[in-house]
């Protein structure tokens, strides 16, 4: 049985410091998944931390709700990555817009 995933990040834009600024994804409604939609770092951070889980990845072409994901994206502390044991953000295989 495919893993649940409330959220599919396809691309994202670091600020200078090296912290994500914003994150371009995919966010289940219901049954469904929404159009792409903005999210800041703050409001990311939020969702993972109230539990909602998300993955890289990208939307499959002319199949609407179906993705082709990857990694995992894990939180430690404020940190957002898809790796364990690194000090700041990093999402491995995302595109930067």
């Amino acid at each position: 049985m495919p893993t649940r995933f409330d959220g599919v990040i396809e691309a994202v834009r670091y600020a200078p410091d090296g912290k994500i600024e914003v994150v371009r994804a995919y966010e289940r409604r219901g049954a469904a998944f929404s159009d792409h939609v903005l999210i800041g770092r703050a409001a990311l951070l939020e969702r993972l931390k109230n539990g909602k889980k998300f993955v890289i990845g990208k939307r499959k072409p002319n199949l609407g709700g179906m993705f082709e994901t990857g990694a995992s994206i894990l939180l430690a502390g404020d940190v957002i990555s898809t790796r364990l044991g690194v000090d700041h953000d990093l999402l491995d295989a995302v595109p930067v817009f």
